[in-house]
């Protein structure tokens, strides 16, 4: 129950609010129990009696009662729907606040359709355990005491021998409850996984298109989707299974007050108004009973639901500020690594990393695919956590500086282009909301992407379709590039920047970012030895390690990996220019 806390918490915070519902309930299964009470005097003294007098005034006061229960079950249902609404809120904000603070390899490791189903189907569970749940499980415990010892007044012998079945539907209660909380922990896996596959499908149906591959990805989806319709099966073989009994067994008690109470009445021992009352009674402790597996349903599956979300919060992020983090102002960017080196799942990414990036230098860093490129840019703003070493910013260790502190002096143009489903002006402000239309306009004719956003429909006003849909690759990357510039950062990470974009307009955005470079240190992946090539130093890694170093001529000069890579990428000329060496 402790790891479930956290969100019990954000009910604790409404407990005042959930007070008139609560109350509501109360006084709703106080004014029921008023109803036999009344069929017996209507019975034994109306009826049987002759006291037509009370006649009316029974009339009344059942009318009455039905009035007010009418206004408590409207403030019940209303405001329990307030508890419900407000405690979700809280817990999908804290959620999504939660997922936010986790770092890249968290997102690395979970799929995106198995957090939207934590977000929605599992907190949708609990809700309905607030909305419905709680209110009918109060007014189970009620009905359950308050029947109980109205029943017992009326007869302790009938009592006993109607409620004889019921200790048998409570263990019946008890098993179903082990079985279909576990069957609902496999639903809940399999909706989240079902969710991926449709969302990687609808994200990925251009390639699907492209490749033909649509019965491949029908077939995925139905082999989950019928494995999820078989779990559901499995749940209603549950239910077929305990139910009834549970239904049969609840149903004798009813059988049983009917054959001895009848008995009662021969014999005199009770009136047949005390034995009307006594069935509206064992009715309200037959209602809980009953009700029970339905009861037992939901619980087992916001039990499920909150386990899931729970898996989430109790992930804690690797990278977290310190204690004692400091914010450092008037960053200048002298970047330092001092034996960095990286491991994920035991295998060595990095290994005995120095570099010393002084302030305004530009430093370039080329290899081939996988050899830790994007992994050494990616420890400068502490999206994944160094195994060992350390990696300063102006002599202070970034693990130190707080995350926000350290990540605002850094403007970053990932591998992976992403943008979202917003204007484009809103996408290039992202990092800084509050610049102006001028600065926006600026930072896009810097990254060559003011011409083809004024050829748009509507220029900078215009909305992208899901990550950029509906643009180039090269439309996307110049907009990330303006995203980055605008930030106006002293650490300048361009991770492949301009691969999408074609010679001629790689040349422009180089030329442009060549003043924007100036004052700023800025960390260059390529593979065009063109982008690299006026950098102040260019590193070439392998494996991880750093396998040669120095500026362009020099590396020309070793006649080295950088050599090679120059002399295959321009082989396309007969002889290589002296100048452009």
């Amino acid at each position: 129950m402790s790891s479930y806390k956290r969100i019990l918490s954000h009910l604790y915070k409404q407990r005042y609010l959930a007070l008139l519902p609560v109350l509501s309930i109360a006084l709703t299964v106080g004014l029921d129990l008023y109803n036999p009470y009344f069929s017996r005097i209507l019975i034994d003294k109306v009826i049987i009696g002759k006291q037509t007098k009370l006649l009316t005034g029974i009339l009344i006061t059942l009318i009455s009662i039905n009035a007010i229960r009418g206004i408590l079950m409207y403030l019940r249902s209303y405001y329990l729907e307030m508890v419900s609404e407000n405690t979700v809120l809280d817990l999908k904000y804290d959620l999504f606040r939660h997922i936010q603070s986790m770092p890249f390899k968290f997102f690395d490791d979970m799929e995106t359709g198995e957090l939207m189903s934590r977000m929605t189907n599992d907190i949708d569970n609990i809700k309905a355990v607030i909305a419905y749940g709680a209110s009918i499980f109060i007014e189970c415990i009620v009905y359950l005491i308050s029947a109980t010892i109205l029943l017992l007044n009326i007869s302790v012998k009938l009592t006993l021998l109607s409620i004889v079945a019921l200790p048998f539907v409570a263990y019946l209660a008890f098993r179903f409850e082990k079985l279909i909380d576990r069957i609902y922990g496999k639903i809940s896996d399999q909706a989240a996984k079902l969710n991926s596959t449709a969302e990687q499908n609808i994200a990925g149906m251009r390639v699907v298109h492209a490749f033909g591959r649509w019965n491949y990805e029908r077939e995925k989806f139905r082999k989950e989707n019928k494995s999820f319709l078989d779990l559901n099966i499995e749940e209603t073989e549950i239910w077929a299974k305990y139910i009834p009994m549970m239904d049969f067994l609840s149903g004798l008690s009813v059988i049983i007050m009917l054959y001895v109470g009848g008995l009662m009445v021969i014999k005199k021992t009770i009136t047949i108004g005390e034995l009307v009352a006594f069935n509206g009674y064992i009715w309200m402790l037959i209602w809980p009973v009953r009700n029970m597996g339905w009861l037992v349903n939901m619980m087992a599956q916001a039990k499920a639901s909150a386990g899931k979300i729970m898996s989430i919060f109790n992930a804690k992020p690797e990278v977290a500020d310190a204690k004692d983090s400091i914010a450092v102002e008037n960053i200048r960017g002298h970047v330092v690594f001092k034996d960095v080196s990286y491991k994920r799942e035991g295998q060595t990414i990095l290994e005995k990393i120095n570099i010393d990036a002084k302030p305004g230098s530009k430093i370039a860093i080329m290899g081939t695919t996988g050899s830790g490129k994007t992994s050494i840019v990616n420890l400068i703003g502490r999206y994944y956590e160094l195994t060992s070493g350390e990696i300063t910013i102006d002599g202070i260790n970034i693990k130190d500086m707080s995350l926000r502190n350290l990540r605002s002096c850094i403007g970053i143009v990932m591998q992976d282009t992403f943008l979202f489903s917003d204007t484009i002006a809103a996408n290039i402000a992202f990092g800084k909301p509050d610049a102006t239309m001028e600065e926006i306009i600026k930072a896009a004719k810097i990254a060559r992407a003011h011409d083809f956003i004024m050829s748009m429909p509507e220029g900078y006003d215009t909305v992208v379709g899901e990550r950029g849909v509906g643009l180039s690759g090269g439309q996307k990357q110049r907009i990330a590039i303006a995203r980055a510039i605008l930030k106006d950062p002293k650490i300048l990470i361009l991770d492949d920047a301009t691969s999408a974009v074609d010679m001629h307009t790689e040349k422009e955005i180089i030329e442009a970012l060549s003043n924007v470079m100036k004052g700023r240190t800025t960390f260059i992946i390529a593979h065009r030895v063109s982008s690299v090539k006026d950098a102040d130093e260019i590193i070439m890694l392998e494996n991880g390690r750093i396998v040669e170093r120095g500026n362009h001529r020099e590396l020309i000069d070793k006649k080295g990996k950088y050599f090679s890579l120059y002399t295959q990428q321009y082989k396309v000329f007969e002889f290589i220019d002296e100048e452009a060496i």
